[in-house]
C-alpha cells in the first residue's frame, strides 16, 4: 500500500504537468520550467512527506466514524470532546448564543451552535459582497483562463470543480472566485454572500483529503479532487456558486433546504434541479447550510459583481457579513 501511495502522490504531481503542456499547445503561454520552480517554492519536502500519509488512511471510514462519536449525547464523552477542542483551538464561547457547554446535546451540537443575535453585521448594499463565513482567505481574485489559485504554484480548473459542467464554467471566465477555509475554531454554518434564488445542486463524490494550508500546498488539484456540494444561484448580477468542500473528519454536510447530503457518501455525481416552490430565494447573509468540523468554501462570482477589495489578500483572517468588494 506504501508503494502505491506514493506511486498515486507521484501521479498527481505529474498530471499537474500534463494540463500545463495542455495549456501551452492552447496557446496560453505557460511556462513549464516557470511553474516547475514555482511549485518547488510553494510545496517543500515537509509538506510532501507531512501530506503522504493522507493517501494511506481510509479517509471516508474514518470521517464516517467521526460523525458517529460528534453525534454521540453520553454526557460525559461529548462534555470531555468539547472542552478538548476549545482548549486546543481558543473557541470564543463568548460569541456563541449558548456559552454553556453542558447545554449542547451532542458535539455536533456544540460544533454547529448559533452566534448571539448582532455578533456579525452584514455589510449593507446590495452590490457588495459579503464573507459568507467565519475563517482565513486561502486565495482570492480573477478566474483565469478557466483556472482557479489553490496556492501559491498550483492551480485547478473551474470546470472540474463544478463536477465536469463545462456550460456552467464558462459563465465565470471573466469572474471572481474565493476560497475560503473554516479550521476547527471558527463558526460553522454558511451564509449568503449576496441575495440569490436557488437553482440546482450537484453533489460530486471525491477524496477526502485534508484542507489545511499545507494540503493546499502539496496535493495538486485539491479543491477538485475531494467530495463537494456545488450550489448554483441566481443573483441579480448573474450566477453564483457556492462550493461547500468536504475533507477528512468533516463528518457532515448539510443545506437549509435539502437537509443532510453526507453521509452517507455516494459513488456517483447526482443532481437537483429547483423549480416553482422549490426554486427558493435567499437573502444575504442568511443561512444556506453548514459543516460539522472544518472545512472550505469556494465562492464563484459573476465578472458584473464589484471587484474583491485588493486589502483583502491570502492568508487573512475574515467574519461572516464583512464587506469583500
Amino acid at each position: 500500500m506504501l508503494v502505491y501511495s506514493v506511486f498515486y502522490y507521484s501521479k498527481g504531481i505529474s498530471e499537474d504537468y500534463d494540463k500545463l503542456r495542455q495549456q501551452v499547445k492552447e496557446g496560453q503561454h505557460v511556462k513549464l520550467e516557470d511553474n516547475h520552480n514555482k511549485q518547488l517554492k510553494s510545496c517543500s519536502l515537509v509538506d510532501q512527506l507531512l501530506t503522504l500519509p493522507q493517501y494511506l488512511i481510509p479517509q471516508h471510514s474514518l470521517s464516517v466514524l467521526m460523525h458517529r462519536l460528534t453525534q454521540s449525547n453520553v454526557t460525559w464523552f461529548k462534555n470531555l470532546f468539547i472542552r478538548f477542542i476549545c482548549w486546543k483551538f481558543k473557541v470564543n464561547l463568548d460569541e456563541a448564543a449558548t456559552a454553556d457547554l453542558t447545554d449542547y446535546a451532542s458535539f455536533n451540537a456544540f460544533f454547529t451552535r448559533q452566534l448571539r443575535d448582532g455578533i456579525r453585521p452584514v455589510a449593507e448594499g446590495d452590490d457588495i459582497i459579503v464573507s459568507p463565513v467565519d475563517g482565513a482567505i486561502s486565495q482570492l481574485g480573477k478566474v483565469s483562463h478557466g483556472r482557479i489559485i489553490q496556492a501559491k504554484g498550483r492551480d485547478y480548473s473551474v470546470t472540474e470543480l463544478l463536477g465536469g459542467n463545462q456550460l456552467l464554467a464558462k459563465q465565470y471566465e471573466s469572474g471572481q472566485f474565493a476560497t475560503i477555509y473554516l479550521s476547527p475554531r471558527d463558526y460553522h454554518r454558511i451564509h449568503m454572500p449576496v441575495t440569490g434564488k436557488l437553482v440546482a445542486m450537484r453533489y460530486v463524490p471525491g477524496k477526502l483529503f485534508s484542507v489545511n494550508p499545507r494540503t493546499a500546498r502539496a496535493v495538486p488539484e485539491l479543491f477538485a479532487r475531494n467530495e463537494r456540494l456545488v450550489c448554483q444561484f441566481e443573483t441579480e448580477f448573474g450566477p453564483m456558486v457556492m462550493v461547500l468542500v468536504g475533507a477528512i473528519f468533516v463528518g457532515s454536510m448539510e443545506t437549509v433546504w435539502s437537509g443532510q447530503v453526507t453521509p452517507p457518501y455516494g459513488k456517483a455525481v447526482q443532481d437537483w434541479q429547483y423549480t416553482g416552490e422549490q426554486a427558493i430565494t435567499l437573502k444575504k447573509g442568511q443561512e444556506m447550510g453548514r459543516f460539522n468540523m472544518g472545512s472550505t468554501v469556494v465562492m464563484l462570482v459573476p465578472g458584473k459583481m464589484n471587484d474583491f477589495n485588493p486589502r483583502w489578500q491570502a492568508g487573512d483572517a475574515i467574519k461572516l457579513g464583512q464587506a469583500m468588494s
